[in-house]
């Protein structure tokens, strides 16, 4: 049985350094890809766990279950979702169907995507608009079990909504300049550049 030294004439293609130890370098972290809604979505997403926790807890370790927990944590899953959906809008990586945009000629694709970015507009115009009456009707009623008002829920979620409609603006015109979306480039989705 012979042992031998690895070859390490090659840096390149080695994870082992000159000295035969393993060496690794993580890459910066780059906290600037994310936006203000993104750190909202994150805090409301975290609350929401330390909140479910403390429901396991009552529940299964202390054998009393907190009643409040139930009702809170479906309405930071709401605020969670809607504030989340905004990161969705920005990154355009809300589900579409994009098999039609292959076998269209291109100037077609263009005027339907285009369409597209336009109908997301007025819809989460129309969104915002909706909320905002909604809030207007119900939004002074109390919460179930605690007594807060359920327009704050509300709140949230049109807050959501007019970052979705605003990011939608952005993102349309950002299609608008380059002169293709997503629907018509897939190998663009995901990334904010396209």
């Amino acid at each position: 049985m012979s042992t031998h030294a690895p070859d390490l004439s090659n840096q390149s293609e080695h994870v082992l350094g000159a000295d035969g130890e393993f060496h690794i370098t993580d890459e910066p972290v780059d906290l600037s890809v994310y936006h203000f809604e993104d750190w909202i979505a994150y805090g409301f997403f975290w609350t929401l766990a330390a909140t479910v926790f403390y429901q396991f807890f009552t529940r299964y370790a202390m054998n009393d279950s907190a009643s409040w927990t139930e009702e809170i944590s479906r309405y930071l899953l709401i605020c969670t979702v809607f504030v989340g959906a905004s990161c969705s809008v920005r990154k355009n990586t809300h589900i579409h169907v994009d098999i039609f945009y292959r076998f269209l000629p291109a100037p077609l694709t263009r005027v339907l995507s285009t369409l597209v970015d336009l109908l997301r507009i007025v819809f989460f115009t129309y969104m915002v608009y909706l909320t905002y009456a909604l809030m207007g009707k119900i939004g002074r009623q109390q919460m179930s079990i605690i007594d807060w008002p359920i327009g704050l829920i509300y709140s949230v979620v049109l807050f959501g909504f007019v970052l979705m409609a605003f990011r939608a603006v952005t993102t349309a015109v950002k299609h608008w300049r380059q002169g293709f979306s997503v629907l018509e480039r897939p190998e663009f989705a995901g990334s904010e550049e396209a």
